[in-house]
């Protein structure tokens, strides 16, 4: 699954980024794999999402999201 088909409030796992320039400067910002992501705001037409890292947030295009596989670990609004 990717990080851009979650939906509001599921949280998952990083399991790999496919784009290899965009993964440097995420791991660089802390996304790195097997870090546990949550869907947390998503703009009023979809584009850009806000998703919680640690303890901060962090805004990603819809376009940068869909390089990012992740695994849910929870299904939405649990």
């Amino acid at each position: 699954m990717k990080l851009s088909e979650l939906t509001y409030g599921q949280e998952a796992t990083v399991k790999h980024v496919d784009n290899e320039h965009l993964a440097l400067k995420l791991f660089e910002m802390g996304l790195l794999p097997g870090e546990r992501v949550l869907l947390e705001n998503v703009a009023p037409f979809g584009d850009p999402i806000a998703i919680k890292v640690g303890e901060y947030k962090m805004c990603l295009r819809m376009y940068d999201a869909a390089c990012i596989e992740v695994e849910p670990v929870n299904a939405p609004n649990e």
